[in-house]
């Protein structure tokens, strides 16, 4: 499995429904919070090619974008083929 990295705040109702997903499928992953951190911020915004909104989340290097984006990958039956590497 690539790794997971899902850029969140802690009162995101999007962040909280990826994050759900992904535990659904048994994928771990690392949460990186960037409420209060201008740095962790900075890094995803670069990271994701200017997006700013949370949920931020990469598959491998694959920039996957925020929740509506992985709910649709999985509703397409492409996210468990991404998940499995």
């Amino acid at each position: 499995m690539p790794p997971i990295t899902i850029y969140t705040t802690a009162t995101c109702p999007y962040c909280l429904a990826a994050k759900a997903l992904l535990r659904k499928k048994n994928a771990a992953f690392t949460e990186i919070g960037v409420d209060g951190d201008p740095a962790a911020r900075a890094a995803m915004t670069k990271r994701a090619h200017g997006r700013r909104t949370v949920p931020q989340i990469f598959i491998g290097e694959r920039h996957i974008g925020g929740c509506d984006d992985l709910h649709a990958l999985d509703a397409a039956g492409e996210l468990d083929p991404l998940l499995a590497g």
